[in-house]
């Protein structure tokens, strides 16, 4: 048995979503050694930041939230999808030679995962993909992006995959993961209503 890391790590200067100030961690120390005989920090996080998983409440008015997370649904086989030769964004077409199926769980590693900085063309997954994937009916996508779509009006993508409660796993890093099966574990936060939630994104392999 292996283990692969898959999470980006999270601080100050981390990169996150087009580069918003408003969206970067802020640490506070509000305890030290010397004044207080012990050690405390405040942390100030945007629920979206690195690894995490969208709840339907993202972009569906009225959906589900943090609250009705199931641990079983984040521990789940997995399968791990080389599109690293994709352009622009993933499509139908680029997804159909793998042969998806109903009730998987599949992770898309991409050009993304070689990006230091905020890329604004990363590849992310395409309308048509996403209708795709929602008809197989698929339990979970991931992608090594801090948002499976890129400025598409509407947010189809999103909604096409949460109008079938497919979770969606965002910012994972997998440019040292070769395609293969493998066990994930992604759970995430026991927050209460949120539409989103820090994760740690472990794989277990052979």
């Amino acid at each position: 048995m292996k283990l692969y890391d898959i999470s980006v790590l999270i601080s100050e200067d981390m990169t996150v979503y087009k580069n918003y100030d408003s969206k970067k961690p802020i640490f506070k120390n509000v305890s030290n050694h010397d004044e207080h005989g012990h050690y405390e920090t405040d942390i100030t996080l945007n629920v979206h930041t690195g690894t995490h998983v969208d709840f339907n409440l993202h972009m569906l008015k009225d959906g589900s939230t943090s609250s009705g997370a199931k641990l079983e649904d984040y521990i789940t086989e997995c399968r791990v999808i080389d599109l690293t030769h994709v352009e622009d964004g993933i499509s139908k077409e680029d997804l159909l030679p793998f042969d998806i199926q109903k009730d998987s769980f599949v992770l898309f590693k991409t050009k993304n995962s070689w990006d230091d900085t905020f890329n604004p063309s990363f590849i992310y997954l395409k309308q048509d993909a996403a209708a795709y994937l929602s008809e197989i009916g698929i339990k979970g996508v991931g992608i090594d992006a801090l948002g499976i779509e890129r400025s598409q009006e509407g947010h189809p993508t999103h909604k096409l995959l949460m109008s079938k409660n497919i979770i969606i796993l965002e910012g994972i890093h997998l440019k040292d993961i070769d395609a293969n099966t493998y066990t994930l574990i992604t759970l995430p936060l026991k927050l209460k209503g949120l539409d989103a939630s820090p994760v740690r994104a472990v794989l277990i392999g052979e």
